[in-house]
């Protein structure tokens, strides 16, 4: 089977030295193109350049992604191929960064230019967030046939709400499955879909699991 698996984190640039992302090393996404590859399946692993993972990587392909903009590129290009099946794992950073605001006056801000470097001269400043492209949103319209597997970590609430998240990212974005993980579950994974959900106590049985799926 040919698979593509998504791991670590996208950034979102302030300028050209700062920037924005998430805090994630891409060694369970890399775990998982091992597992998928040692099962003899053919893995293009996409990691983005922040993950800090040293482990070994051993998908046939590696290929290496910067931004949410970027990765959804990479993606995309895989569009009319052959993909059997996809594992979008990586830790997409939510917001972007629009204008920035310096404070000349107490309580009066004024729009910054765009600059290679930011001076800290410029004092305090604002910064607007503005939402990334959802590209777990748009997988199913580029790769109609393919499984979808996508996560949910969630760090608010509990593990009822983990799970309800997991089931609207389902119903939100038409995935056939859905993991969900991060402090709101609390240990282990849960694999849900629309028929049901079952919890997995380690990374190792998770990976069993997914490689079922092909």
């Amino acid at each position: 089977m040919n698979c593509i698996v998504t791991a670590g984190p996208t950034f979102e640039p302030l300028d050209d030295v700062r920037r924005l992302t998430n805090f994630s090393t891409g060694r369970l996404g890399t775990e998982l193109a091992n597992h998928l590859a040692a099962q003899g399946h053919r893995v293009t692993l996409l990691i983005g350049e922040s993950a800090t993972y040293a482990g070994e990587r051993q998908a046939q392909s590696v290929k290496v992604f910067s931004t949410t903009v970027d990765l959804r590129k990479q993606l995309k290009a895989f569009s009319g191929k052959k993909v059997d099946a996809i594992f979008h794992a990586a830790a997409v950073s939510d917001f972007g960064f629009g204008q920035v605001f310096t404070e000349r006056k107490p309580g009066e801000f004024t729009a910054l230019a765009a600059s290679k470097k930011i001076s800290t001269r410029a004092g305090a400043m604002l910064v607007e967030l503005v939402p990334t492209p959802k590209i777990i949103a748009e997988l199913r319209g580029w790769f109609p046939r393919t499984r979808l597997v996508g996560w949910k970590f969630e760090a608010n609430g509990g593990r009822a709400e983990a799970l309800q998240a997991a089931q609207r990212q389902l119903a939100d974005c038409a995935t056939d499955f859905c993991v969900a993980n991060g402090p709101a579950y609390g240990k282990g994974f849960c694999l849900v879909n629309a028929a049901g959900q079952k919890h997995l106590a380690t990374s190792e049985k998770l990976f069993a699991a997914l490689s079922k799926l092909l």
